[in-house]
């Protein structure tokens, strides 16, 4: 039987915080312990993956980009048909009663999970869910560990791809992640810490949890989106480059082009920019990530404007 080292370094990686073993966790409607915050083994989520999901972190008591994540879940919700009969707002209220039932303010991390709801048998078909969405929302203390930004993460390139949108759109932040959950396996089998994806056409993509970009002589690259998920992050990236003056392109680019990078990095909420020290054993750049870092701190300014963190 094939196991999974619990010890490799992710980009979500974060410092143990005991107080996450007693937190209060919002379900449909309730807030409740830990321990008894369950969903049915009916629900659609579950049963199916079937269901959509934003993360996000609250900063001097406000969720950064917000209105981004809720474009982006609505967004979603509508493709896949699944109703909800509450708005952004609605569910700002939520978050922020779930976090001050916490007593958190800041350094938070929310998994926020609407699913089809609850299935009136165990069977495909989206209108045996009868009963409304399910809404949950998970908020733990959180920070990120800061090993990871002096020494980087280990990619490497893996076999299962990003697909094609009409198999299942890759900008769906959908339950189902098995595509990544597969490509994460595959890394580790390989000895790295995350999955490099490539695209249908043999173009480097994105990871398995994060967007990915390379730095290669002063001109930052990252895909063309076409089969990753546009995260907000990833965005923000793109949108400070330009206004920094950093010539940014979203382009296709081939692994000749990513070992040979001066610098590279992952973009998520949980992480920001998690640097990339190799990629298939092989070292990325000489280890100095001037670009990385000035982009860092590009987005620590962004941040704290959007919250008044």
């Amino acid at each position: 039987m094939t196991t999974i080292n619990l010890n490799k370094k992710t980009t979500h990686d974060s410092e143990h915080d005991p107080r996450n073993d007693e937190i209060l966790i919002y379900v449909n409607g309730e807030l409740k312990p830990k321990a008894e915050a369950v969903v049915s083994v009916y629900d659609a989520g579950f049963m199916l993956g079937d269901g959509m999901w934003e993360g996000m972190r609250l900063y001097n008591g406000k969720w950064a980009f917000f209105d981004e994540h809720m474009d982006r879940l609505f967004n979603s919700l509508k493709s896949v048909s699944i109703e909800l009969d509450i708005g952004p707002d609605d569910i700002l209220e939520i978050l922020n009663k779930t976090a001050e039932a916490n007593g958190m303010t800041t350094d938070a991390h929310c998994r926020l999970m609407i699913t089809r709801g609850r299935k009136a048998k165990p069977f495909q078909h989206p209108g045996l869910s009868r009963w409304g969405a399910t809404i949950v929302a998970i908020i733990e203390h959180s920070k990120p560990v800061e090993t990871l930004q002096s020494k980087g993460i280990r990619l490497a390139t893996v076999p299962q791809v990003r697909g094609l949108p009409m198999s299942q759109d890759a900008k769906f932040n959908s339950h189902s992640k098995l595509n990544c959950i597969i490509a994460c396996i595959q890394a580790e089998q390989a000895g790295a810490d995350e999955g490099l994806m490539l695209d249908p056409h043999g173009f480097v993509n994105t990871t398995n949890a994060c967007n990915f970009f390379i730095v290669r002589r002063g001109e930052v690259w990252t895909s063309t989106g076409d089969y990753c998920m546009k995260g907000v992050t990833r965005q923000k990236v793109i949108d400070l480059c330009r206004a920094d003056g950093i010539p940014v392109f979203e382009k296709n680019y081939s692994l000749f082009e990513t070992y040979g990078a001066d610098e590279a990095f992952l973009t998520g909420t949980f992480g920001a920019q998690t640097p990339v020290a190799e990629i298939d054993g092989k070292p990325i750049g000489n280890g100095e990530r001037p670009i990385t870092m000035r982009i860092r701190e590009l987005y620590k300014q962004l941040v704290a404007e959007n919250t008044g963190a």
